[in-house]
């Protein structure tokens, strides 16, 4: 499992950087050509989205971003500091369902902002598998792709 892991400060000029990142690795991981852009669009929604709170609620910590290659599947977690609010160890990491995120049940990372919701529902048209978790420490979109398989050279 080969693992890239991108840290940058909350500025929304650095988001272009993380989608050039993320597109490169995922050539490399073997992500088919055809998918490239949704992965670019993708990342960049999830990492304007985290920036976007980073700023509205003071926090100086870098957003996370971890590039994962696996064996069938490639996958970019895009993680915020900004904890759910009212959230208690029970509740910890609970996933919200893509599902849920196009019927606009977020109230796990709801934070009342439009762009927020507006943000997630375009992650969720561009990724078949997405997942948003919130907890005490913050909020994470995981998002993954199939791997194409290697071609056969004659």
């Amino acid at each position: 499992m080969a693992t890239v892991e991108l840290r940058f400060s909350a500025q929304p000029e650095h988001v272009r950087t993380a989608r050039l990142v993320a597109a490169a690795v995922a050539r490399r991981a073997g992500v088919d050509e055809a998918v490239l852009d949704e992965v670019r669009l993708a990342v960049g929604e999830a990492c304007s989205r985290a920036v976007g709170l980073h700023r509205s609620h003071g926090i100086t910590a870098p957003v996370r971003v971890v590039l994962t290659e696996e064996e069938k599947v490639f996958s970019i977690e895009v993680g915020d500091g900004v904890p759910a609010p009212g959230t208690t160890a029970a509740a910890e990491n609970t996933p919200v369902s893509r599902r849920a995120v196009l019927a606009g049940d977020l109230h796990e990372t709801d934070t009342g902002d439009g762009e927020d919701e507006m943000g997630l529902a375009v992650i969720s048209g561009l990724v078949d598998d997405v997942q948003v978790t919130s907890d005490d420490h913050g909020g994470v979109i995981r998002m993954s792709w199939p791997i194409a398989s290697a071609v056969a050279l004659p």
